[in-house]
């Protein structure tokens, strides 16, 4: 795709993205969009804090996600029309009020709503990744996504381990002003070293988000790859959202912290987003996503056979983990290339989708958990992933510009 000059004009003007400035962004996602995933291996004391039901307490991380979707949709495309940096900057402050309202929370339901506000407000990764992708070279984007994704990938898996320790053994109330301290510490450093990246959109909020609209009904690339992420991160939602409820129970009998443990396992799958990344420069980007969303397929079959092996479990967790990421990297490197000029709303479109089906498989595991137990969790996690490979090999809407995005 051929830029018009004002992109032309923009590419010169852009700062240059610096290692620093990468590594910055990078360790900046991880820390941030672990806000979302603290509360995961302490449902379980979180459910008796309150005298509660499990079901109930996953509630918590279901409404996380649910305003993390919520994020995506109002905030992020404001990346398109107001200078990024102070976009970030103001955010960090709703973060801050967000997570501690969650810590003083008195009852369940000003937890559910401060949880509901942490995820709106930890939206800022989806802000630094098309960053990145809008500093690099056109050579260099998937690696620069990749990197930033890496951070961003271990910073939600070892978020788990973590507040499963924190959880454990000062309670999980101080998980979330631990993590309030560190915000504190994060905007300072930003303020310092993060450049500032001016809009392009000259119009206003309103028709910013009616474009939205315009890109889902005009980009076959963009609604695919939506709904491809949207179930395979429904399977990563059911898995990480039940796991604690398995491992307190028989036979394992273990803490949050173990649960939490998990985690660092998963680390690896995110530690490879970076060579994904370099991969997706290179590779068909329809075989690589085949090949990924077949290992996740495979890792719920695991999970199935492994409801009493931690073996199993470890096996299953590194398979659906570096699956998900893999396809995730390449899913984001498609559809910005699809209009540099709009990439935090092609990335709204996307991660809204993302999230809804995180929330959905959050939830739908909830009922399975509660109903049928670990069979019914699997079950809710090899349906939602079979139907992303059947999406993703017989797209519903497929046309040369699909195929042309995706060589």
């Amino acid at each position: 795709m051929k830029n018009t000059p004002e992109e032309q004009s923009s590419e010169i003007s852009k700062p240059k993205l610096t290692k620093l400035n990468l590594w910055l962004m990078a360790s900046a996602s991880g820390l941030v969009v672990a806000n979302n995933y603290y509360n995961q291996p302490l449902l379980g004391k979180i459910a008796q804090t309150f005298q509660i039901s499990e079901a109930r307490a996953s509630s918590v991380a279901m409404l996380t996600q649910i305003g993390y979707a919520v994020g995506l949709l109002f905030i992020i495309p404001l990346g398109d029309m107001m200078r990024r940096k102070r976009l970030i900057l103001i955010d960090f402050v709703l973060i801050l009020l967000a997570l501690l309202l969650a810590s003083f929370a008195p009852g369940i339901h000003v937890l559910m709503f401060a949880s509901f506000l942490i995820g709106v407000t930890s939206v800022v990764p989806q802000l630094f990744v098309p960053m990145a992708a809008h500093l690099a070279d056109a050579g260099e984007r998937g690696k620069a996504i990749g990197t930033v994704m890496s951070g961003l990938l271990i910073g939600i898996l070892c978020s788990r381990t973590i507040s499963g320790v924190v959880g454990e053994h000062l309670g999980w109330r101080a998980m979330f002003m631990i993590a309030a301290v560190i915000m504190v510490i994060l905007w300072f450093a930003l303020w310092l070293l993060l450049p500032e990246v001016h809009p392009e959109y000259k119009g206003s909020y309103k028709q910013l988000m009616l474009s939205l609209v315009k890109y889902i009904r005009t980009e076959p690339a963009l609604r695919i790859a939506s709904v491809r992420g949207a179930l395979s991160f429904a399977g990563f939602g059911a898995f990480w959202t039940t796991l604690v409820f398995l491992l307190n129970g028989p036979p394992f009998y273990q803490g949050s912290d173990i649960a939490g443990a998990f985690g660092l396992i998963g680390a690896g799958g995110a530690l490879a987003a970076s060579v994904v990344g370099r991969i997706s420069d290179r590779m068909d980007k329809t075989k690589l996503i085949t090949i990924t969303l077949v290992m996740i397929v495979l890792s719920w079959v695991i999970f199935g056979i492994s409801s009493a092996s931690i073996a199993g479990l470890i096996i299953g967790v590194i398979l659906l983990d570096l699956g998900l990421q893999s396809t995730h990297i390449a899913n984001q490197t498609i559809i910005f290339a699809l209009h540099p000029e709009a990439r935090n709303r092609l990335n709204t479109v996307y991660m809204v989708s993302y999230f809804i089906g995180g929330a959905s498989g959050t939830f739908f595991a909830g009922l399975a958990w509660t109903n049928w137990k670990w069979l019914g969790v699997t079950g809710v996690g090899l349906s939602v992933s079979l139907l992303a490979l059947l999406v993703h090999l017989f797209p519903l809407v497929t046309n040369r510009k699909t195929r042309g995005h995706n060589s």
